[in-house]
């Protein structure tokens, strides 16, 4: 499978030679008989450095379907009302495999979120499935999703090309495009659904014009279709809620486009970490690989933060993440290994867990006494990848969340055992 490389480039593919048009992105009859559609994910006036769109040239427009009706799969990926919201610090068990065929749509389980579809805000999902999508397609019109594989490999089908994502890449698919997700075995992860505004590069500052996540290192893939003449449901998530409708041929009937909204994968792996060398521990901004700004200059609707394999060389410093309260609420996760500010234990892979805003939180006792403990040589943080969904609003959780059996009754338990320190 092949794919074209950069973030938010021009692309031009066509599976078919000669199926671009030359000059026109919408002539009066496009080559073979295609259809013309431009998908846009931002507005039409959108200042051009910050504008989305891509022309779709396809076997049959998107318009030929019937009245949407309620859907009635997927019973716990709902948004969250606040109801069940506390300042606890939470912490979950990771999902288990649902028995019998659970599909990508059927899996997804929402967590918690804020904010609301129509202006900004974030979802906060778990999936875990066991079988593949054939006949049907998912179409989020509420927001962008980011979906992050901790279990199993993903061949997702969308209408731009095909992608293959393996835990330790992640995958972005745009608002609004139709995709299916065909599985290799059972498979487990998370989604963060962005309301507001594309996730992004974060600007470098004083880092200068390298480091971090490459543009060059996202790939894009090229076009690809299929030309099936059968009934397709597709499952749209409009306005917090699921509707379906059916349609006699495959969504996925794209056979040339151009543009730059589309989707793409990322190999964490090429994440390229910045950090101290002399003393202090740097804030944990220094991660972010993808950001979706406010309206709050340097206040982030949603910053998606890595905290993957690196060294640690600080002298003088206490090296694990700091005791904090912050303005940010942080949703984490855990792809494999074991996450540095918790070494004693109960934070596994697939599972997570929410610090909401100015509730205090950090290292367990474990971890602090270790790192107090350690004599400070270059050391090297391996076999680990923890990311964060980290937001400007408190993350409202949802029944599921709290009554679902997975929650962590003793997670405050960790923070005990600290020594009272000893004054003169």
């Amino acid at each position: 499978m092949h794919y074209q490389t950069g973030f938010l480039n021009h692309f031009a593919t066509e599976a078919i030679e000669g199926a671009l048009p030359e000059r026109r992105n919408s002539p009066q009859i496009p080559p073979f008989g295609l259809y013309a559609e431009q998908f846009s994910t931002t507005a039409f006036t959108a200042p051009r450095a910050e504008n989305r769109r891509s022309w779709l040239y396809r076997i049959r427009p998107t318009t030929a379907h019937g009245a949407f009706r309620p859907y009635q799969g997927a019973p716990h990926l709902r948004a969250a009302d606040g109801m069940y919201t506390t300042p606890n610090r939470l912490r979950w068990d990771p999902l288990p495999m649902p028995e019998g065929a659970v599909d990508f749509i059927d899996g997804m389980v929402t967590y918690g979120g804020n904010g609301d579809p129509s202006e900004s805000g974030i979802g906060i999902h778990l999936y875990a499935a066991t079988a593949s999508m054939d006949t049907r397609a998912f179409q989020n019109s509420d927001g962008e999703m980011l979906i992050v594989p901790q279990q199993g490999e993903l061949h997702l089908i969308t209408e731009l090309g095909r992608m293959e994502v393996t835990p330790g890449f992640i995958a972005l698919i745009p608002a609004g495009m139709r995709f299916r997700v065909e599985l290799a075995g059972p498979s487990r992860g998370y989604i963060c659904e962005n309301f507001g505004a594309p996730f992004r590069l974060p600007d470098l500052g004083p880092i200068g014009a390298n480091g971090l996540a490459n543009p060059r290192d996202f790939e894009t893939p090229v076009a690809w279709f299929e030309d099936r003449d059968e009934d397709f449901e597709i499952v749209q998530k409009f306005n917090g809620t699921l509707w379906t409708t059916t349609i006699d041929h495959s969504p996925f009937d794209v056979v040339a486009w151009h543009g730059n909204t589309a989707p793409c994968r990322y190999d964490l792996a090429r994440f390229n970490v910045m950090g101290t060398v002399s003393f202090d521990h740097p804030d944990p901004s220094i991660f972010t690989v993808l950001t979706s700004p406010s309206d709050t200059p340097g206040t982030a609707n949603c910053d998606f933060v890595i905290f993957p394999p690196r060294w640690m060389v600080a002298e003088d410093t206490f090296r694990p993440p700091w005791f904090h309260r912050n303005v940010m609420s942080e949703f984490m996760g855990l792809i494999h290994g074991v996450y540095d500010a918790k070494e004693g234990g109960g934070f596994a892979p697939g599972g997570a867990s929410l610090h909401n805003q100015f509730n205090g939180h950090g290292p367990d006792a474990q971890s602090t006494r270790k790192a107090m403990e350690a004599d400070l040589k270059p050391t090297k943080i391996d076999d680990t990848l923890a990311f964060m969904f980290e937001s400007r609003a408190i993350i409202q959780t949802t029944q599921f969340a709290m009554t679902g059996n997975f929650l962590q009754s003793d997670y405050d338990a960790c923070w005990e055992g600290f020594e009272k320190a000893k004054l003169p």
